[in-house]
């Protein structure tokens, strides 16, 4: 009989405790998105008019605002200038809402003034998401051919362009939050008891991108402990 710890690989360890980050991140937005979805703003204002408001008060005529389908997937896309509110933020007049809402700006902001590490993320986006995707295989044919190192490093350089993305976007997503918080803090769509509300509501999703970040660092580390230098398998 095979003993148990001859077959139990304790690197996983390291992709279940991402899982569990980027779980607890994940319920910890979702339950503070739900608590201040409750409270309806006090100038009786929805996502989509909140958006539409700040775009106008910071002179970006060429950006469009429409509904999505789905639950907290809003989004900015700096390619076709479009600002997209999911179903739970452009017709709610909440608080966390409107929050949300004013962070796809904040995005929006960025792009217009030329905001450089938004255009640094634009551009790594592609590359990421290949050296995401072909990271394993790579990895497994240098595994089958002999154990090629030089193959298993390609791979495992391929699958640390998702963390390079993913540490991209911490600063443009904390800066996004930042700009919302001032814009609301300034402007007449949130009073001053109900920004710090928002400001919740942001800080809770930005920890999903911080959990992320660590979850693909966890992975990253497994595939060198595994696969890196000369760990060749016998």
């Amino acid at each position: 009989m095979v003993p148990f710890y001859a077959i139990f690989d304790p690197t996983y360890i390291l992709v279940i405790v991402g899982l569990l980050i980027s779980m607890a991140a994940s319920a910890y937005v979702n339950s503070t998105f739900r608590k201040y979805d409750k409270i309806q703003s006090r100038n009786n204002i929805t996502g989509t008019k909140a958006a539409q408001y700040i775009l106008q008060e910071e002179h970006i005529n060429d950006v469009g605002v429409q509904q999505i389908s789905g639950n907290l997937t809003d989004n900015y896309n700096s390619g076709n200038k479009m600002l997209s509110l999911s179903e739970a933020t452009a017709q709610s007049m909440s608080v966390a809402a409107i929050g949300v809402a004013a962070h796809e700006c904040g995005h929006a902001v960025q792009d217009h003034t030329g905001y450089s590490p938004l255009k640094i993320r634009a551009a790594i986006v592609p590359v990421a998401n290949i050296g995401s995707s072909l990271s394993f295989p790579i990895i497994l044919i240098g595994v089958l051919f002999s154990w090629n190192q030089t193959l298993i490093n390609i791979g495992i350089l391929a699958f640390s362009l998702a963390l390079l993305f993913q540490l991209v976007t911490l600063p443009v997503e904390f800066n996004a939050s930042r700009r919302a918080l001032k814009i609301l803090s300034d402007g007449n769509i949130l009073t001053a008891e109900e920004v710090p509300m928002a400001r919740k509501v942001l800080f809770a999703a930005a920890l999903t991108y911080v959990a992320a970040a660590l979850a693909t660092f966890l992975q990253l580390l497994r595939l060198i402990i595994l696969f890196g230098g000369n760990n060749r398998r016998n």
